[in-house]
């Protein structure tokens, strides 16, 4: 089966039921060591897993590491732009959950991005980055300690997807000359734009089942938070790309009021609700007036449309959802991509989980790890529903690479998704909690020491990873 790796002799195999990860005490785990700094990075991070599971558990349970390779370290083993070997994809897709390092962006070999690559293989839909701050962590914000968010970022559609066609290309070409002399003309409501002829062209697919699967995963994951956490926030540009973006938002929408119909009310929906909790005798179109600012300036047809909103919201959820039983369900909002980067700063503590297409999630989720101190500190995880990989979210900066400096938080952070994802909570837990307590303790590597007033000395990468187990004692 395989060609270069042997995988461990003791251990089992991962299996799903439902999407949901069945796991024993002792899987087998392949992991990817990474490139650059990994060489650093990952022998911190798993010390800090091995070492917790060791505490939590007492020997009932451990991990079985399964090494293979991705990236530079690939092609030194399989040869020149080997970069993702099939011994390695046969691995994780044996093994279902995998853990990886950063790995280098190739060059040649017709691979674009690695980590790209390793989403569509495996159809690894839901990209989950959550960004919550450790007291302690230096960070260019007033209140990071508001900041705790969760982006689930779509990953398999979106300009992401990477179909796109150079200026001068012969394809290019022929299909600005198609769109400008066929289609365009024929949509009426696009006028008459007109594509430059000296463009490059890129295609943003977003369909009804790839947003509704992410949203799907979300709630999920929201029913599983604390009461005053259970919030998910569709992010979108649908105010301009309706039929793409907007679509997203309208798709979420129709799904968790159909699948999540009992646990879930919307932003919108509760505004109807307490507007008839506060006055009993409100009238449907008083109603819709309030939940509606512009409602007077209206259409006599749209007025009809919103008054039609309420009616129904009230017919059929009122019973379930009225007297304020919908303040205890998951709410559901939407909110403009543009907003939202403003509004995680200066209302952060009004945000949960939020859902979003794959680029605008790209920006938002760095964007938001940079509050609570940097992708340093910024796990990731991959998931679809047979498969799942967690990722240090940063780059490989070779510059570093075996100085035994680089803050290996990411990836240990990503070892603590990827325990919860197993149902290992204890675990995960206990490094929660150590890591917190040696950032606290001003127990950082170089990259937090420097930003400290006043700075301190800086750990070595191995000695972080040492001063986090020392907290589980």
């Amino acid at each position: 089966m395989y060609d270069k790796i042997t995988p461990p002799t003791t251990g089992a195999k991962i299996s799903f039921c439902n999407t949901e990860p069945i796991v024993p005490d002792n899987p087998i785990i392949p992991f990817i060591r990474g490139d650059g700094t990994g060489i650093d990075i990952w022998p911190a991070a798993q010390k800090v897993l091995d070492a917790a599971i060791k505490v939590a558990y007492k020997g009932t349970r451990q991990i079985s590491w399964f090494k293979v390779y991705a990236g530079d370290e690939a092609c030194e083993l399989y040869g020149t732009y080997q970069y993702l070997p099939d011994d390695t994809l046969t691995a994780i897709k044996e093994y279902g959950v995998a853990i990886k390092g950063p790995l280098t962006t190739p060059i040649g070999g017709g691979i674009r991005s690695l980590n790209v690559a390793l989403r569509q293989i495996f159809d690894l839909y839901a990209c989950v980055r959550p960004c919550r701050y450790y007291a302690g962590t230096p960070s260019p914000h007033k209140n990071p300690e508001k900041l705790d968010v969760i982006v689930y970022r779509e990953n398999t559609e979106d300009i992401y997807l990477g179909i796109e066609w150079r200026q001068g290309s012969e394809i290019g070409d022929r299909l600005i000359k198609i769109l400008n002399e066929e289609l365009i003309p024929a949509t009426p409501e696009h006028g008459k734009k007109q594509i430059p002829l000296d463009s490059g062209i890129g295609i943003k697919p977003i369909s009804k089942k790839g947003s509704q699967r992410l949203v799907r995963r979300a709630m999920k994951h929201a029913l599983l938070l604390p009461k005053n956490k259970q919030m998910v926030t569709l992010v979108h540009k649908g105010n301009i790309m309706k039929y793409t973006e907007g679509a997203f938002r309208d798709w979420g929408y129709e799904l968790v009021q159909s699948e999540f119909r009992s646990c879930c009310v919307t932003e919108r929906e509760s505004w109807i609700l307490s507007n008839k909790e506060k006055n009993p005798n409100i009238s449907l179109e008083e109603n819709a007036r309030m939940i509606d600012p512009g409602y007077d300036g209206l259409t006599e047809e749209k007025k009809g449309q919103i008054v039609k909103e309420v009616e129904t919201v009230l017919n059929e959820i009122w019973e379930s959802h009225g007297n304020s039983k919908w303040k205890d369900k998951v709410m559901v909002n939407d909110r403009i991509a543009d907003s939202i980067f403003q509004q995680i700063q200066t209302r952060p503590d009004e945000y949960s989980i939020l859902a979003t297409m794959n680029l605008n999630g790209d920006y938002l989720s760095d964007a938001a790890a940079a509050i609570v101190g940097g992708l340093g500190m910024g796990p990731g995880a991959n998931i679809g529903d047979v498969c799942a990989i967690f990722e240090a979210t940063h780059g490989t900066a070779p510059k570093h690479a075996g100085l035994d400096r680089i803050n290996p938080g990411s990836v240990i952070l990503s070892g603590v998704m990827m325990l919860e994802y197993m149902g290992w909570q204890e675990a995960a837990d206990l490094i929660k909690k150590g890591l917190g307590n040696a950032i606290a303790q001003s127990q950082v590597t170089y990259d937090l020491a420097r930003m400290l007033e006043p700075p301190v000395q800086a750990l070595k990468c191995s000695e972080f990873a040492e001063a986090i187990i020392k907290q589980f004692k």
